[in-house]
């Protein structure tokens, strides 16, 4: 499952939810970007390869595995090509073996999303988020700068594409309702 949305839209908690109650494994993508920027800079073609190579590695490898299956968590500017080209190469391997791929995009506010810069468990994660001034800026650059939600009646990705609002801040919430709505049976 491919869990979309822009920052802090709770990716990582309603993703870590969902594997919990679906017994799969979370991917999510600061697992691919934190220890690449102790080395290289954001967005530097050293670091852009490594985090593909790795995303794209860790895909094949459990699709290979005995996994049930994974959410994979990152945030995709819908409106870059680069980006469409990045996540179908991405999920090629699911689709050539004939996985299933759905695409669970949340939505929040960016007054919401703000807030949840700078808490513990964000933080914990997410090492390069500490500084949670720039992190906050960052997100309304991105916000104006790209469009990280889908439009109304836009199909994004392959097979099923689900948008749910994660506003209320209710992780276990929404996770329950993905599941559902995807008839993930539990784990």
């Amino acid at each position: 499952m491919l869990l979309i949305g822009p920052a802090a839209v709770g990716k990582m908690t309603v993703g870590s939810e969902v594997a919990r109650l679906a017994g799969y494994k979370l991917f999510h993508n600061h697992m691919t970007i934190d220890p690449f920027l102790g080395i290289f800079d954001w967005g530097t073609p050293s670091f852009d390869r490594l985090r593909a190579d790795v995303r794209r590695r860790v895909i094949e490898e459990a699709i290979a595995s005995d996994l049930p299956g994974l959410v994979f968590s990152f945030v995709w500017a819908l409106d870059l090509e680069e980006d469409h080209r990045a996540v179908a190469e991405l999920i090629a391997p699911a689709l050539a073996a004939g996985v299933r791929v759905g695409v669970v995009e949340l939505t929040a506010d960016q007054a919401v999303r703000l807030a949840r810069e700078g808490t513990p468990y964000r933080l914990e994660h997410k090492s390069s988020k500490r500084d949670v001034e720039a992190s906050r800026a960052r997100l309304v650059e991105d916000d104006e700068r790209h469009r990280l939600n889908s439009l109304p009646g836009e199909h994004v990705g392959p097979g099923q594409h689900l948008v749910f609002d994660n506003s209320h801040g209710d992780p276990a919430a929404t996770a329950r309702e993905v599941v559902a709505a995807l008839g993930i049976t539990s784990g």
